[in-house]
């Protein structure tokens, strides 16, 4: 099972919304603080696919979860009771 992955600024996803990130040397570095971007840390780093997630967690790199429900069981709840304009419309006191 493959775990969830950080972004990292040198993604060609990656976006800086104040154009500050550049290359230096092998890392990425931003003008406003002067150190390397920190994807996780920075208000102004986005994706370009939408999947940036909070604490800077790569999006594409999560599996779903999915669960399967049972919509029988929704059903059997209980009855709705009408009154007014909905009454005089369908006729019937109670709803299944």
């Amino acid at each position: 099972m493959a775990q969830s992955k950080a972004c990292s600024p040198t993604c060609p996803s990656f976006k800086c919304t104040k154009d500050s990130a550049f290359n230096r040397r092998d890392a990425v570095w931003c003008r406003l603080t002067e150190e390397m971007c920190n994807v996780a840390n920075c208000t102004y780093s986005m994706c370009i696919k939408r999947r940036l997630l909070p604490r800077g967690i790569c999006g594409e790199t999560v599996k779903r979860k999915t669960v399967e429900k049972d919509l029988d069981d929704d059903f059997l709840g209980e009855s709705i009771k009408l009154k007014g304009k909905a009454l005089r419309k369908l006729g019937d006191k109670e709803i299944f």
